[in-house]
């Protein structure tokens, strides 16, 4: 990652050339004075107001809301959102490009795993502009068959005033057909907790012991499923909430 002023990098959106230029994810602009600001200039659409993770608070809970500025060309490579959450995603300025996958496409395909020509990467200029259409021309050929059995993609351009849903477990990728600026939340509703919970469980495991103590207190219904599903596959947490532990473990527990 790289760091500068905002107003160098605008400078820098208004005359690069790069084939893949640089592209802002601020996920510490509340923690600006300044920066902080643009909070109020937004809320979060009222299909996307759960929250789960809030329980933990903010210095604990990973990051999870972006101030995005992207030039023209610039754009993200293939991914999951981590920790099996959704995301929302509002377009403010300019046009974007997105490519979604289902879960049920394996990762080699989505990526376009082996379709890379020399002098390409996986930046999302070449992605859309040759990975892409090769994948698409790879699975019509495929007759939906071996590895393109169940293929799906969803393309679409998202523009100025619109927000996207990403569902939790989809692959996608986006590039900025114009400058752009937009925001984008991911979190944890009761519709994908069960996915959450077993990838926070252990991809976090200090900070699920918090949200476990927090859940018994305001979800106990989500409580009983978490350790529902901690039983089926045999998972042992570092300790229980309400658990006999020593004065040492607790100490440290209350230090993280």
């Amino acid at each position: 990652s790289v760091k500068m002023k905002l107003k160098h990098f605008i400078s820098y959106l208004r005359d690069n050339r790069d084939c893949s230029p640089l592209y802002i994810f601020d996920s510490a602009f509340d923690e600006d004075r300044g920066g902080k600001q643009l909070l109020k200039d937004y809320t979060v659409p009222s299909y996307f107001d759960e929250d789960l993770f809030h329980l933990v608070g903010e210095r604990r809970r990973p990051p999870y809301r972006w101030f995005l500025v992207g030039p023209e060309r610039s754009g993200t490579c293939v991914h999951i959102d981590p920790l099996g959450t959704a995301a929302w995603n509002t377009l403010l300025h300019g046009q974007k490009r997105w490519v979604l996958f289902p879960p049920q496409v394996p990762k080699h395909i989505a990526k376009g795993k082996g379709l890379t020509r020399k002098n390409e990467d996986d930046e999302a200029v070449h992605y859309f502009d040759f990975i892409l259409p090769r994948i698409k021309r790879r699975a019509t050929a495929s007759g939906g068959t071996g590895d393109y059995e169940n293929f799906a993609c969803y393309e679409f351009t998202q523009n100025a005033g619109e927000t996207v849903y990403i569902p939790y477990g989809w692959w996608h990728a986006v590039l900025n057909i114009t400058h752009t600026v937009g925001i984008t939340q991911n979190f944890c509703s009761q519709r994908n907790f069960d996915i959450v919970w077993t990838k926070t469980r252990t991809g976090r495991k200090k900070m699920a012991y918090k949200w476990l103590c927090q859940l018994d207190t305001h979800h106990p219904h989500l409580a009983r499923r978490a350790r529902e599903l901690n039983a089926q596959s045999s998972f042992v947490m570092k300790c229980e909430p309400g658990e006999m532990i020593r004065p040492g473990d607790l100490k440290s527990i209350q230090s993280e």
